[in-house]
C-alpha cells in the first residue's frame, strides 16, 4: 500500500512538459525562456534552439512558436517572417544514383 502512495505523490509533483518541436525535441518552456531573454523572432530562436532545423524543416513547429511569439511580445504571429527553409542534404541526380554501385 505504501508504494501505491508514493507513486500517486509524485504524479501530482511531476511538472507537464510540452515539446513543441518534437524534431529537436524543443520544449514551450524552453522557447518562452529564449523570448523573454530577447530572441524575440523566429530566426533568433532557431538560431538559439535549432527550431525548424529538423527533418520537417519547420512544419511542424514554426507557426505555433510564431503564436507564442505573439503571446509573449504582442507582434502578430501573421506578420512575422518564417525563416527560409534550407534543405539538410544536398540534391544528387538521378543517374549519378543509377550508376553507384555500393562502393
Amino acid at each position: 500500500m505504501g508504494g501505491k502512495t508514493r507513486r500517486t505523490a509524485r504524479k501530482r509533483t511531476a511538472k507537464k512538459v510540452t515539446v513543441v518541436c518534437r524534431c529537436e525535441e524543443v520544449t514551450e518552456d524552453e522557447i518562452r525562456r529564449a523570448i523573454r531573454e530577447g530572441h524575440q523572432t523566429l530566426e533568433q530562436i532557431k538560431r538559439k534552439l535549432r527550431t525548424g532545423m529538423g527533418h520537417c524543416q519547420g512544419r511542424g513547429c514554426l507557426r505555433i512558436i510564431a503564436q507564442m511569439v505573439e503571446e509573449e511580445t504582442g507582434f502578430p504571429a501573421s506578420e512575422q517572417k518564417l525563416p527560409t527553409s534550407r534543405p539538410p542534404l544536398k540534391p544528387l541526380p538521378l543517374d549519378l544514383l543509377a550508376r553507384y554501385d555500393g562502393e
